[in-house]
């Protein structure tokens, strides 16, 4: 699978479901550093996963080792990883923000 393969619905959700598993576990400033770093070096990456496919293929299902594979083929795609990391880690601290506002009014209300 070439990253051309991938259609731009399928980055996104790619791009979605790795962005919000790195929120949920709290590791979004690791992992844009991380990206950041490797960004020059991505597509050298993607080619090293190409290398190990046949090894790693043998223990794994269905076709999301290949379409991890494309997606780090291209830069642009990491770039777009990180800023859905940014965007979804800022709706995680809106949300954290509204229940702590709640819950101190709830509290100021008992009193």
């Amino acid at each position: 699978m070439f990253a051309s393969d991938l259609t731009e619905e399928r980055k996104n959700e790619i791009c979605t479901k790795i962005a919000e598993r790195i929120v949920h576990f709290r590791l979004s400033p690791i992992a844009i550093i991380l990206l950041e770093s490797v960004k020059p070096i991505s597509f050298l990456g993607s080619q090293l996963m190409v290398f190990f496919a046949p090894m790693i293929t043998a223990f794994t299902t269905g076709n999301g080792y290949d379409e991890m594979t494309a997606f780090l083929e291209d830069r642009p795609n990491l770039e777009m990883l990180i800023q859905t990391i940014e965007a979804k880690e800022a709706e995680r601290n809106q949300k954290e923000k509204e229940i702590k506002k709640a819950r101190s009014e709830k509290r100021g209300k008992r009193k």
